[in-house]
């Protein structure tokens, strides 16, 4: 998507360590016309897949995911990192590992709101390794239903996390993919 192409390059910053850093629009201010087009995007991208639910994982992803699902016009859970009161009943569970944060933590949907009969789209912000998204594919998969399919705002490629998934026959949209940094400039596949 080249209107998220060009809003990494113009606000976007790329840290030492490779973090692409896109807080100020993306992840932790939100630019909501930017992602209204994304939602539109990815919407249209999957809109005779017959998707009944949008999944995502707290917290960077959640903002995303509400415009995918307005778009699509089906409701969108968020799997949870930490346990809560507020989570009733039992629980479909997977393992992630951040590497951001470089820690493991259990994520988890209350059974009741993902049923074997859902179609899902998983939507997240960033794929790097893939560890967040194997670990909703898992979730889903333990629930019965389908991962009809993955949205990805930004792909890390170099970081093969994309491919490794791609592999399991799951397809996987990015609207901005990064194939790798040369001097500290995102360098992005063709669309």
């Amino acid at each position: 998507m080249e209107l998220l192409q060009k809003r990494i390059l113009q606000d976007g910053r790329v840290l030492p360590s490779g973090v692409v850093q896109v807080d100020s629009f993306l992840n932790h201010m939100v630019d909501p016309q930017l992602l209204f087009a994304m939602g539109k995007d990815i919407a249209e991208k999957y809109k005779n897949r017959r998707i009944t639910k949008v999944l995502t994982i707290e917290a960077s992803g959640i903002a995303i995911a509400s415009f995918v699902a307005i778009a699509l016009g089906v409701p969108f859970i968020f799997a949870k990192k930490q346990k809560s009161n507020n989570l009733d009943g039992a629980h479909h569970t997977a393992s992630v590992y951040s590497f951001t944060k470089e820690t493991e933590y259990e994520i988890r949907v209350a059974k009741k709101l993902l049923e074997p009969t859902d179609s899902v789209l998983i939507v997240d912000d960033f794929l790097a390794m893939g560890s967040a998204l194997s670990g909703l594919c898992t979730l889903v998969k333990s629930a019965g239903a389908t991962v009809t399919g993955c949205a990805i705002a930004i792909e890390k490629a170099w970081l093969k996390g994309g491919e490794t998934v791609r592999e399991t026959g799951i397809p996987v949209y990015s609207l901005a993919k990064i194939l790798e940094i040369r001097d500290g400039i995102p360098l992005f596949a063709e669309n």
